[in-house]
This record gives C-alpha cells, structure tokens and sequence, in this order.
C-alpha cells in the first residue's frame, strides 16, 4: 500500500503507469515487469473507470426519457387521478377502478439488445399513498395481469423493468390477447424502434362506469372491454403517429382492422393526449390513422409475406409443416428474409428468420455467440436472402419452431 501512495503522489508517474493499464498489447508488463499489486491496482483503477462510465451514460439515459416523457407525454389532467413517475414510466392511476388511465413511456433504440430478464416482481406500488389492488385481487381470477407498458420495452435497466410490474402498470387483461395479439403488437413496435431514433408510447383502458370487476379481492378491480395503444415519432425529417385499439378478448393480430386515430381514442377516454405539442402539429398526428404512412416498409414486408410454400423434396420440409415435427430431428427450407446478430446480448444469439420476418416469424435458425467460430462467414451477413435448409433436432422457444445450428455444417445453401 506504501508503494501505490509513493505512486500517485508522484503525478508523471501516474500518469505514465495508467497509460500502460490501458494498453493492451502491454499485458506482458503486468505478467513480467510490474510487480502483481500494482498489475491488480492497474485493473481495479480501469474496471472503477468503465463501471462510472457505464453507470454515467445509464443515468443520462433515464434523464433524458424523464424529461421527454415530461414535456411530451404527459396527458392533459384528468379529474381525480394520480400521476406517479417513475425511472422510465409515468402512470396516471385511477383511484376509483383501481387500474390505470393510461401509461407513457419511451422506447430506445437500443431496446433489443438490452439483456436484463424479467423479474416478475409483481407489487403494490410505494407511490400510491391509498389502498391499491395487490396479488390477491388477480390470483386465480381468470385474467392475466398485463402490462401497459411492456415489461419488455425495459430490458435496457434492471430498475426500470422492476417498476414496470407495480400495479399502477397493470390490468385485467384477456391471457389469449395477452400473449398472443397483443404481444404481437408490442413486439412489432420494438422493431419499429429500430427505424427510428426513439418512440414515445402511450398506453391504456377504455374505462367507463359500471365495467365488470373482478369479484375476488378486496378491491373489486374493474375489467376494461377494450384496451389502446398510441405510438409517436416525435423526431423529424417526419413526424408521425399511428394508434390501435383492441378488445379484451381473444382476437386474431390483424394489425390494420385495429388502426384507430388518436383522436378516436381521445373520443373514448376524454383525454386529452399530447397538450404539448404544437396545435398544427398535434392536430395533424392526431388524425392520422394510415399505418402505411407510418411506416412506408409495412406494405411491402406484407407483400412479401405472401408466398407459396415450396415443395423442397424427399426429406425436406417448409416452415409452413415446421409446428408437425416438433422435438424431431429434421431438414427445415426456405429463404432467409430478416437476420439479427444480438452482440450485447447475454448469449450472443443471431436470428435467421425463414420465409416471414419478426415478429411474424414462422421458423428461427439460431445460432449462439460461443458457435459463431464454428463459421466461416458471419452467418446474419452470408446468409441474407438466401435459400438454405437446416438440419438439426427442432425445439420451441415461446412456441416458435426452431433449430440451433452450431456449426455451417448443418446449413445448406440452396440454388433458387
């Protein structure tokens, strides 16, 4: 310890001795000529530096998705409610229902590659400072408890993907629509956020009088019939919006049949949305309700949907038969129309999406970060718009077929 101090009271040599722990064609030095405890002190002194910077860029992260939401997301006041905010999320909760009126939150950029799993820690939220609706109240009820913001949308902050399972978060929700057509909608908002900088998301109950409630608990939860939700781009060259409402029931994804305006919505709720923005702006974002015009690549990733399944020959099969031959070793064909290669993610994975991209993927060729050497080509890359056949055994994950590769040996790339 007497030596480190005699170090850095000396400042050039300080300075000198972290210019080489930051250079890493230096390591010998750390094994030969620094002695160890200034080699660990080398190390400590660069891990604090990436751990402050990392932290450093979160924390500008959630300022700047508080100030957004702030100046932009917050909704007209509405009588009786109350406006909790949170790291990443502002609710306005309705006391009387015991749910909220809506929930804005921001999506990054970044969103599919954050890591940080769900925690599931479903809980009354400190905020609210009255008696609220808690487990008991859903328990067995038949409903599923779902996220107006999705839990998902926050994979990027342990903190914020906590506090996305307060209650003042969480509804009364159909399970089919849950984790089905609802769960596709939230997914295809996650991809939209890759052709854009960030989008401000709003969502939220049609709540009326007299809606059904739950009858357990203590606090007879209302049940909404039909549930909403409003995306904003609020960055230029084009500024656009786009909402969608669905019943509380099961009902198929049919995105389009359920593109609504913002103004219809408003209609509905009373609430008023968006009293920031500028009149003419807002007057314009409001009205719109043609998915095309938000986003220019949906009619054509339609189009391209729209194919006939190929015959590849003895042995083969297409991802139209895939869900047949589940926990079988097979030989799955088709053409590569979407690759993701996750490089933060916590395995490394790369996606090979067959035949129909995310989310409405009909097969997944996986192949994880640590089988990436097994390659001679960087699989997202070479194998684009390619038709290939995969053989493996064919598993699900989240009940989509899939097989992991972890070699090109498996992979063969077809002539079309």
């Amino acid at each position: 310890m007497r030596y480190l101090v005699n170090i850095l009271n000396k400042p050039k040599l300080a300075r000198f001795l972290f210019y080489i722990c930051d250079m890493k064609i230096n390591r010998l030095i750390f094994l030969f000529v620094i002695p160890f405890h200034l080699s660990a002190f080398c190390r400590d002194t660069i891990y604090q530096i990436s751990k402050d910077a990392f932290y450093s860029l979160k924390k500008n992260k959630l300022k700047h998705i508080e100030k957004l939401i702030d100046s932009i997301g917050i909704a007209a006041p509405i009588s009786n409610e109350i406006l909790v905010k949170h790291a990443a999320y502002t609710a306005s909760y309705n006391p009387q229902h015991r749910i909220p009126n809506y929930v804005v939150h921001v999506i990054p950029k970044d969103v599919l590659y954050g890591s940080v799993k769900r925690t599931n820690d479903f809980r009354a939220d400190p905020l609210i400072k009255i008696p609220m609706a808690d487990s008991s109240d859903y328990w067995n009820s038949g409903y599923d408890r779902g996220h107006m913001a999705a839990s998902a949308d926050f994979r990027w902050s342990y903190k914020a993907i906590s506090e996305s399972f307060f209650y003042t978060n969480i509804i009364p929700q159909n399970k089919e629509l849950n984790q089905g057509a609802w769960n596709r909608l939230e997914m295809q908002i996650r991809e939209w956020t890759i052709d854009n900088d960030e989008l401000v998301v709003v969502t939220g109950p049609i709540i009326k009088e007299n809606l059904p409630k739950i009858p357990q608990g203590s606090y007879q939860v209302s049940i909404p019939q039909y549930i909403y939700k409003i995306v904003l781009d609020y960055y230029p060259p084009t500024y656009k919006a786009i909402a969608f409402l669905y019943p509380n029931k099961d009902v198929p994804y049919e995105l389009e049949k359920h593109v609504v305006s913002i103004d219809s919505i408003e209609t509905l709720t009373g609430i008023d949305f968006f009293p920031n923005l500028k009149d003419s702006l807002e007057n314009v974002l409001e009205a719109e309700h043609d998915l095309y015009h938000f986003d220019k690549k949906y009619k054509q990733h339609q189009e391209d949907s729209k194919f006939t399944f190929k015959n590849y020959g003895k042995n083969k099969i297409n991802t139209s038969q895939v869900k047949n031959y589940i926990g079988q070793n097979h030989c799955v064909c088709g053409k590569v129309v979407s690759t993701k290669f996750n490089e933060n993610g916590k395995s490394n994975p790369t996606y090979i999406n067959l035949d129909k991209k995310y989310p409405e993927q009909l097969f997944t060729l996986m192949v994880f970060g640590q089988d990436r050497k097994n390659f001679s080509y960087k699989p997202e890359e070479f194998l684009r718009d390619k038709t290939i056949c995969i053989k493996g055994k064919i598993t699900e994950y989240k009940g989509e077929p899939q097989i992991i590769a972890n070699s090109e040996k498996q992979i063969e790339i077809l002539k079309d």
